[in-house]
């Protein structure tokens, strides 16, 4: 398999950069999607398209037995990017800055591996390939790409799932795992604190939002060590405070946003609770405030036994050595949808660029190492072949 998957590497970079170049932002990867579409029919699979509004669903097998499902998603970010390479995006203001450009073509490469090997194994089940769009972002109903194509029976019949995710900041190659619950379920928080307002000298006549900042800062901070059980993670997080006009004037309104992090839904749950509490403060103080807590995705929760099936897979085709277990993090994937629906899981491929200079994920100068393109897609296909031929243990 690796040595099948290392003579496309030529067609999978060009895709990689094709996709690159013409980045779509989420629930708009028209061109993308008819890439996608056009090759899964040169590679002689018939593709459904407008799946999860602008993603792209195929099937191959023999219609019976288990169906094992192969991930990727496809859209790009609201980022301009500052690259000199002859890929470099074409569209001003977005560019794939998080890998999903890599993950089409990867998914593409396996299921021209898994085609082939359509022809030449015995199989005993189905391999479902989903282009997944939106990834990135939920729209203004609150649905993503994941939940959009659950939505349109993406998952149907579907008894396992599989991803994986780029990084570029870990050396091309390795394979990281992280059985249970590995990326974290991910909510925001906006608040208006109001306050009276008033002539900056003459505090004293009115409430001060700025002010009430202070205890609610503290109280927000100390949720995750003095609220939540050390045992379990979480964390609580501004990431924006705006208000005020004039070094003269209290203003009577101050907005903060953040963002909530956690694995175990209960707390998940409690992190939502402390955080009222927390600008109840301001009532106190002579205050109010509006908050709006935005539910987002789930945590990751990688089933042990899959991750074990794509562990071995991964030793037997590039080495021991290059397999290794980690914690992934509480960055969010919205596979976590998928992997609710279905025994899932999700591996971190190492993707560092030659060059030694750190292109972190969404930022304007993110790439990776285009040579780890055929080893994601061995390991996926291979898994996915094994799974269907019934020689998984």
């Amino acid at each position: 398999m690796i040595q099948k998957a290392a003579a496309l590497s030529p067609e999978l970079i060009r895709i990689r950069r094709d996709i690159h170049q013409h980045p779509e932002l989420s629930f708009q990867e028209f061109r993308t999607g008819k890439l996608v579409a056009d090759t899964l029919i040169e590679i002689g699979i018939e593709p459904q398209t407008e799946i999860g509004r602008t993603g792209v669903m195929a099937q191959i097998g023999t219609g019976d037995g288990p169906t094992i499902a192969i991930r990727a998603d496809m859209d790009a970010l609201p980022i301009d990017e500052k690259n000199d390479v002859p890929y470099k995006s074409v569209t001003p203001g977005i560019m794939h800055a998080c890998g999903h450009d890599a993950h089409t073509a990867i998914l593409l490469g396996a299921a021209h591996l898994l085609q082939q090997s359509l022809a030449e194994d015995n199989w005993q089940g189905n391999v479902r390939f989903l282009f997944q769009p939106s990834e990135e972002a939920f729209d203004a109903q609150g649905v993503s790409g994941a939940t959009a194509m659950i939505d349109d029976r993406a998952l149907e019949d579907v008894d396992v799932a599989i991803a994986l995710h780029v990084l570029s900041n870990r050396p091309g190659g390795q394979f990281i795992f992280q059985d249970g619950y590995s990326l974290a379920a991910v909510d925001t928080f906006e608040v208006r604190l109001f306050g009276d307002g008033g002539h900056g000298a003459y505090p004293h006549t009115g409430s001060d939002p700025l002010y009430m900042l202070g205890p609610i800062l503290n109280a927000l901070y100390a949720i995750p060590s003095r609220q939540i059980n050390p045992l379990r993670p979480s964390v609580v997080s501004l990431g924006q405070i705006s208000g005020g006009s004039a070094h003269n004037i209290i203003p009577n309104e101050v907005m903060l946003k953040g963002t909530i992090r956690s694995f175990q839904e209960e707390v998940r749950q409690q992190l939502w609770v402390e955080i009222e509490r927390a600008f109840k403060l301001s009532e106190t103080l002579g205050g109010r405030y509006e908050l709006d807590i935005i539910k987002g995705y789930p945590a990751l929760h990688n089933d042990s036994e899959v991750n074990g099936w794509m562990r071995d897979v991964a030793r037997d085709l590039v080495g021991e050595t290059a397999v290794i277990d980690q914690e992934f993090g509480m960055g969010a994937e919205d596979f976590a949808y998928m992997a609710q629906k279905a025994k899932g899981a999700m591996f971190m491929l190492g993707a560092a660029t030659p060059d030694a200079i750190v292109r972190n994920h969404h930022t304007d100068i993110f790439d990776i190492d285009e040579s780890v393109l055929p080893l994601g897609a061995a390991v996926l296909a291979e898994t996915a072949r094994r799974f269907v031929t019934g020689e998984l243990s």
